[in-house]
């Protein structure tokens, strides 16, 4: 499905604020709301739009430590990425894991209250994976630039 200028516009405010009603936005785009209603439904079947969350502050929640976690396999056929990838999905701790390119294979982010959570989850969870061969962990100092916004052109 291609998008138009309206679509990208939708998106964009969308992005901004989707708490935004169909009333607002069909204003800020200066169409009917009927015509917006039917928009926003085409973009969320057609998987333009995934789904709507609340970015919740995490320092509110005492969870104020991340860490980066590189993994690496020791195989790297289909089997043993899928196995990997299915046992992550099940760890609420990981926000992201992205399959790389380079010397790792995986890089996970995670979030926790303590460096003694963190200590568990990679001995009791992860490096119990089957295939792991070895992680590193980084832990972030300061978050310079976070932004769940993507540029649309």
């Amino acid at each position: 499905m291609k998008i138009d200028n309206i679509d990208k516009q939708i998106l964009k405010l969308l992005q901004q604020n989707a708490k935004v009603t169909n009333v607002e936005l069909a204003s800020q785009v200066g169409i009917s709301p009927p015509a917006m209603l039917e928009r926003v439904k085409r973009l969320e079947k057609s998987g333009f739009i995934k789904k709507y969350v609340a970015v919740v502050n995490p320092d509110k929640l005492g969870k104020n430590i991340i860490a980066l976690i590189s993994v690496w396999l020791s195989a790297h056929q289909l089997s043993s990425i899928d196995s990997f990838t299915k046992q992550i999905n099940k760890f609420d701790e990981v926000l992201e894991c992205y399959h790389i390119a380079g010397e790792e294979d995986f890089i996970l982010k995670i979030m926790s209250s303590s460096i003694k959570e963190v200590e568990s989850f990679l001995l009791q969870k992860l490096t119990k994976i089957p295939g792991v061969s070895k992680v590193n962990t980084k832990f972030v100092l300061s978050t310079v630039k976070y932004e769940t916004k993507i540029k649309i052109e």
